[in-house]
């Protein structure tokens, strides 16, 4: 491990530091300038992979397949690809101390390393039940999807309990991918969450009961308005009942919680403004610290769009705030200026043969158009979320290329609308006229 000085460090080695390397590396680097500090073992991967084709019972993904920058269509960058561009990639190694005022990261070895200017690309940890103190939540068997060790770990019990049972507590992102692909394996697979419908932050009661309903038709069973309050184990120490709050007691070989996540900002805590959760930052990605830049899930940022300030979760956000970080430095760094970051909102998601995209707001007044019958072989429908007359966000299941690109410019344009029963009834012609 090279321990010393940088003029660059990027601390965290998920998704955004990949897309932070090839930007330097795009802008002008020399060797030696870029170390990346990760508690991972393995080079920046795109992280989406891994509640999806990672688990596939056939033709799995598995790295060096899925290195960044594959997911947006860029170079896949392999481990050598950073020696070769003289990119110091400090693996295995986790950073327990940052001390921004003498510019030094500590590891957990006790290895100090100095800088320049930091970008901080830590991203967010996942929720555990242990943090509620939930009864028996640390049992064997139980577990949770942020990095490839976890992922490795959920293959590895999925294929040694063949066609078992298994219980997913979440109905969010990962509880819906999750329960896709382990009934892809063939798995028994219940899905329990407190809320009255499924991804409650993103989702309306009327595109909830498509995927709802699509889903029981694939066998999953799902337990709304409760939540996990404990786990039995076997004499071994392995979960094999999940305990709910009203009383019912589900058998499960694997139980694997998807609760969301919260930012790992605790290493700057008292050291950099907060605000939402995150670390507060301009339209560059700057953080009340000089020289030190903050990005994707951690990051709080101006949402220039819609006039306020937000953190974001996403792996569209993680790559463009990275490169657009980077190039404010080199900017800066050359005497020039660069354009604000203007995010357009966008979240998407795959599982069985259904995949849907979101741009936008969710905000205001939702009307659901095209046919969200579960049942309908192929179902085509979406949702247009309006407030203040404009149409502010637009959800589209099974879109075209072309018909995403549509809905994501009617998302960045926000027209008028006229009349709300023209619009439902053009449905979605209204985005493709835009």
């Amino acid at each position: 491990m090279a321990e010393g000085h940088f003029k660059y460090i990027i601390v965290g080695g998920g998704v955004a530091a990949g897309y932070a390397a090839r930007e330097f590396v795009k802008l002008g680097l020399k060797p030696g300038e870029l170390a990346i500090i990760s508690k991972e073992p393995v080079a920046p991967y795109e992280r989406p992979a891994l509640s999806k084709a990672y688990l596939f019972p056939e033709g799995a993904a598995r790295l060096p397949g899925f290195h960044v920058c594959v997911g947006s269509g860029g170079e896949r960058q392999l481990p050598e690809w950073y020696s070769q561009k003289g990119i110091e990639l400090i693996l295995s190694t986790e950073v327990v101390k940052a001390d921004l005022a003498t510019k030094t990261l500590t590891s957990a070895e006790g290895k100090n390393f100095k800088y320049d200017i930091l970008i901080i690309a830590t991203g967010s940890t996942v929720i555990r039940l242990s943090d509620f103190g939930v009864q028996g939540a640390d049992a064997k068997g139980i577990y949770y999807l942020r990095e490839i060790a976890e992922a490795d770990e959920l293959v590895s019990a999925i294929q040694s309990k063949k066609e078992g049972t298994a219980v997913i507590v979440g109905g969010g992102y990962i509880g819906l991918e999750l329960a896709a692909v382990l009934r892809m394996n063939n798995y028994k697979v219940k899905m329990v969450y407190p809320e009255p419908w499924c991804m409650p932050r993103l989702f309306t009661a009327d595109i909830a009961s498509f995927y709802e309903g699509y889903y029981t038709g694939k066998g999953v069973q799902i337990i709304k308005g409760t939540v996990a309050t404990g786990f039995g184990t076997d004499k071994n120490g392995n979960v094999n009942i999940v305990k709910l709050k009203d009383g019912t007691e589900l058998e499960a070989d694997i139980v694997v919680v998807g609760v969301g996540a919260r930012p790992l900002t605790t290493l700057f805590k008292g050291q950099l403004q907060e605000e939402k959760g995150g670390i507060k930052t301009d339209a560059f990605f700057g953080t009340s610290v000089p020289g030190v830049y903050a990005v994707g899930d951690v990051a709080t940022f101006p949402m220039k769009l819609y006039g306020d300030i937000r953190r974001v979760e996403h792996v569209d956000h993680a790559r463009k705030s990275a490169a657009q970080a980077v190039q404010a430095i080199k900017a800066k760094e050359e005497g020039k200026n660069i354009e604000e970051y203007d995010y357009l909102p966008y979240f998407y998601s795959r599982s069985f043969d259904l995949s849907w995209q979101f741009y936008g707001d969710n905000v205001g007044e939702a009307f659901i158009f095209g046919d969200n019958n579960p049942a309908t072989p192929k179902a085509k429908f979406g949702s247009y979320w309006i407030k203040d007359g404009k149409v502010v966000g637009v959800f589209l299941e099974s879109g075209t290329p072309e018909e995403n690109k549509a809905v994501a410019k009617l998302a960045r344009v926000q027209p008028k609308v006229e009349n709300i029963e023209d619009l439902k009834k053009d449905g979605l012609a209204f985005a493709c006229k835009i």
